[in-house]
């Protein structure tokens, strides 16, 4: 399976169905992830970064309703309501908390996957829209391969450029090493550590220690994006 493909969440208390969605995605070829409640569901985006979320309304505890309405607050990630529940007071309310799609159980997988394409087509679409990213004190247009920190405009090698094109077409996101080889002039996964380092001292405050262009362990490199 491609590394760079989309990592979805599946919220929903029935073991069932999180083991079939799980399976039907990975056959897809997306990445997929499981959590039984909204508190597990927080906890494990604490630590990963997921491109889209299905979550079911219906769970003890914290509904899927109330797990969208406080998401919105903090995060624009695609959100897909699973529910029995089909009646239109019920679809409204969940797009009315924000999110973007709703399907009513039982569903064909088929659709659900389509439903999954368009939602991910459309974020792809928004970001590349998205045409500048701050970060610390610094501003970065990939499209103009500019980058200043606060007014100086700061220069970049042919690599470093490379280097923060990939870092922010996934924002706050872990990417390995081998990934952001291929996608920039550096031949070998090694050559990547040089470049971070050179990176980080035009960006950081304090290089050795660095909050921006930071370490995920056992997996690559994270840039933080406003």
């Amino acid at each position: 399976m491609d590394e760079d493909a989309p990592h979805i969440l599946i919220v929903d208390d029935d073991d069932r169905i999180r083991s079939l969605l799980k399976r039907f995605l990975k056959d897809h070829q997306y990445h997929a992830t499981t959590a039984g409640s909204a508190e597990k569901a927080r906890k494990l985006m604490d630590g990963i970064s997921f491109d889209l979320l299905i979550l079911d309304v219906m769970m003890p505890g914290e509904s899927g309703f109330a797990l969208t309405s406080s998401l919105r607050a903090v995060s624009n990630v695609p959100i897909i309501l699973l529910t029995a529940r089909g009646q239109p007071e019920d679809r409204i309310e969940g797009l009315e908390l924000g999110a973007d799609d709703y399907l009513a159980k039982p569903f064909e997988p088929r659709e659900l996957l389509l439903r999954i394409k368009n939602l991910l087509r459309r974020q792809t679409v928004d970001r590349s829209r998205q045409a500048e990213f701050t970060f610390g004190s610094c501003w970065f247009s990939p499209e103009k391969g500019e980058l200043r920190r606060d007014s100086d405009i700061i220069r970049l090698t042919s690599g470093e450029l490379a280097l923060l094109r990939a870092l922010v077409q996934k924002p706050g996101a872990p990417i390995s090493r081998a990934a952001l080889a291929e996608k920039t002039t550096a031949a070998l996964d090694r050559s990547i550590d040089v470049q971070v380092t050179r990176l980080r001292r035009k960006i950081e405050d304090d290089p050795r220690t660095p909050l921006l262009l930071q370490t995920v362990r056992g997996v690559g490199y994270a840039l933080m994006v406003d």
